[in-house]
């Protein structure tokens, strides 16, 4: 039973994996020139005027401890962290309203991974990064066709919400 349940079922399993599903089992790794530069199912750290920013890390976006931050929705710590992260986040995209601010930008996933932000928090940060890009009105359109083109849907059209992976997003956006 341990040869069968030890060796033999992992073996075949990994050989059914490396054959029918090779990249997402090697962790959808995502190459440029060769060199792997991210995951596509880990978040990123963007802080960079230039490049549309990732929903907020409680572990800094290291994929080892893989967790939240555990804060309780009476924590103090919480709404201070909530708060700065939406003055940020409306300062830095010249929002007059800091309540429009979506709650992916001002709330941590629960892995603290998380590698998605909603297409209406991406088309909040155009201005900014087209600022600092100093593009002109015809990349401004090309960049919000590629982040229409980039738009995920729901999965089977019913699990879960419209979404953007933000490193490909900035891997588009540093073709443009």
């Amino acid at each position: 039973m341990t040869i069968l349940t030890g060796i033999i079922y992992p073996l075949v399993m990994t050989g059914i994996a490396q054959a029918g599903f090779h990249s997402k089992s090697n962790g959808s790794l995502i190459l440029r020139d060769g060199k792997i530069i991210g995951s596509g199912l880990i978040g990123q750290k963007f802080d960079s005027t230039i490049y549309f920013w990732s929903r907020p890390s409680a572990i800094g976006y290291n994929p080892i401890p893989s967790s939240g931050s555990n804060y309780g929705p009476t924590s103090d710590t919480l709404r201070k962290q909530v708060n700065a992260r939406r003055m940020s986040f409306a300062s830095a995209n010249s929002l007059t309203d800091e309540l429009s601010v979506p709650k992916e930008m001002i709330f941590a996933s629960g892995s603290g991974l998380d590698p998605h932000i909603s297409p209406e928090a991406a088309l909040m940060q155009v201005d900014r990064v087209i600022k600092a890009r100093h593009f002109d009105n015809t990349k401004k359109e090309i960049l919000l066709k590629k982040i229409n083109d980039l738009t995920e849907q729901p999965q089977y059209l019913l699990f879960g919400e419209k979404r953007l992976n933000v490193l490909l997003l900035n891997i588009e956006l540093d073709k443009i």
